[in-house]
């Protein structure tokens, strides 16, 4: 009866009733949103890279290495030579090595100059490998593989011929044109850095840095009398070919029988005379080898180096981001103690109003712990249907979000039931609430019969 009496006396209420379970439902949202955006981005950045036992570079610091090798981020202050990697990777225990090499661009996208090794060995979330979603591997120095997100965002297809930059960033004031490259392979999404990277041959990357090195030359040892002449001459060139790559994008691919020709490309020489990488990875026959090797490499006397281990590094940089996720957490659980703060001032703002009615019902037999059951309970009923409101909301926004988060950040969120620990939030939030309904009930509860009955309407 009390609670079908508190179902009634909340619809009899439908405006200030309406407006808390808005205000806490939004509260449940958003500390619902926070909450998993949170894990996931920890679970999707632990998985960034995965089954690598050491990330081998120049000895710099331990993130700035992870940052440089695996997230593109920043640049590495020296590189590794080709003789240091080819001795490292040759020890006893090395199951596998992938050379990284980093520095060119195309359009905002990195660079990475690698082997057939990358595709092979490379692991990412759980242990999953690299697939293609549509093509192959490269074969050769002309040929290159795109991540998914470049790939989308620049509508590139199959076949198609694209130009490397030197340099990081938008901007790059040195372009290879003379070494465009037929994009032969389109990865799968991973929701990692590999879906915003272009991969190339390391034999690519010297092949295009040896012509430019060589033009730049020719150009400095021309006579004075034709120099201007053919500034112009290669200026106009210039303009002409920048006009034939837009040509081609506004265009798309090439047609079918070019890229069955570029699919069909014999292998090559995916190394050349590399002399210096920027990084690169190793994984072991048995864990055993990781901390003898990594201690061997950072005593290592011919240059250098530095051998960190990915996954306690990960850790270590999300462990200075954890006071960044405590205080979204703590702005949103003040956002849901302010949701509920206005729960408790609508009931005690309709308190006074309700005196003659809680007289009426003492009146008719009710005893005070009717009237603090009643209260009280009302304040649950609001409660629990904003938390409901808020969950329903929660998962929209997820379903609106998902992609979104996913190609912009690279955070993959789960659709799944909320976890023990979201609703052990819950809890903490209806509970809270139960709380904050027993004041006003209180009050309710020491009003007399004679003070209710004596109101004038």
């Amino acid at each position: 009866m009390l609670v079908k009496l508190a179902w009634k006396s909340t619809l009899n209420r439908k405006a200030s009733v309406a407006l808390t379970l808005v205000t806490i439902a939004i509260s449940v949202m958003l500390l619902l949103a926070v909450e998993r955006v949170r894990q996931d981005a920890k679970s999707s950045f632990a998985n960034t890279i995965s089954g690598t036992d050491l990330i081998v570079g120049a000895r710099t610091g331990d993130i700035q290495l992870l940052l440089s090798s695996v997230f593109r981020i920043g640049h590495a202050n020296n590189a590794v030579q080709w003789q240091s990697y080819e001795y490292i990777k040759a020890q006893r225990g090395v199951a596998w090595s992938i050379p990284i090499s980093l520095g060119d661009s195309h359009k905002g996208f990195a660079v990475l100059g690698t082997d057939d090794n990358y595709f092979k060995h490379y692991q990412y979330g759980k242990k999953q490998h690299l697939t293609f979603k549509a093509g192959r591997a490269f074969h050769n120095p002309q040929e290159v593989v795109l991540g998914a997100t470049v790939a989308k965002q620049l509508g590139y297809k199959l076949g198609q011929k694209i130009v490397i930059s030197h340099g990081m960033g938008n901007t790059s004031f040195h372009h290879h044109d003379d070494n465009p490259l037929v994009i032969s392979g389109i990865l799968a999404a991973t929701g990692t850095p590999v879906d915003k990277t272009l991969h190339v041959p390391l034999s690519a990357i010297e092949k295009m840095h040896s012509t430019g090195h060589s033009k730049t030359s020719r150009q400095i040892s021309r006579p004075q009398h034709t120099a201007n002449h053919d500034d112009e001459h290669e200026h106009e060139h210039e303009h002409e070919h920048e006009h034939e790559h837009e040509h081609e994008h506004e265009h798309g691919s090439t047609n079918n029988s070019a890229l069955l020709h570029n699919l069909n490309s014999t292998p090559g020489d995916l190394i050349g005379s590399t002399k210096q990488i920027t990084a690169f990875l190793l994984g072991f026959e048995s864990p055993l080898y990781t901390l003898q090797v990594r201690r061997n490499i950072n005593l290592y006397k011919d240059e250098p180096l530095l051998a960190i281990m990915p996954g306690v590094t990960l850790r270590e940089l999300w462990a200075m981001l954890d006071i960044v996720e405590k205080i979204l957490l703590l702005i949103t659980l003040a956002v849901v103690l302010i949701s509920l703060l206005g729960m408790l001032t609508s009931l005690l703002a309709t308190l006074n109003q309700r005196r003659r009615e809680l007289a009426i019902l003492r009146s008719v037999g009710a005893r005070p712990w009717h009237i603090f059951t009643l209260l009280v309970s009302e304040a649950i009923l609001i409660t629990v249907l904003g938390c409901i409101f808020g969950v329903a909301l929660f998962y929209a926004l997820l379903i609106a979000a998902q992609s979104a988060l996913q190609s912009q950040f690279g955070v993959v969120l789960s659709f799944s039931p909320l976890s023990a620990y979201e609703l052990t939030l819950l809890s903490v939030i209806i509970g809270a609430g139960t709380l904050i309904g027993a004041i006003p009930a209180a009050r309710a509860y020491f009003y007399s019969l004679a003070d209710g009955m004596q109101i004038k309407t």
